[in-house]
Order: structure tokens, then sequence, then C-alpha cells
């Protein structure tokens, strides 16, 4: 039995990096609650 995560770094960084949230509304929201939180990293690496 495979296991559950096949990490691929292209399709995950289109649907969840920095560009994918700066393109909406709401996903430039997440990353300013990112930044007051005070996370290291505001995407996925």
């Amino acid at each position: 039995m495979k296991r559950t995560w096949q990490p691929k770094r292209i399709p995950r960084k289109r649907e969840h990096g920095f560009m994918k949230r700066m393109s909406s509304n709401s996903g430039r929201k997440v990353l300013k609650a990112r930044r007051l939180k005070g996370r290291w990293r505001l995407t996925v690496a």
C-alpha cells in the first residue's frame, strides 16, 4: 500500500505558494495574518 503523501513540489507551490496567495484578496489576508502572528515562513518553502 502506498503512503498517503507523495510529494510533488510544483503543484504544491502553484496551489499554496506566494503568488497564489497574493492573487486573491482572501489570500492576502492569510499572509497578513501569518505576518502578524510572526510566522517564520509565510508560504510553502
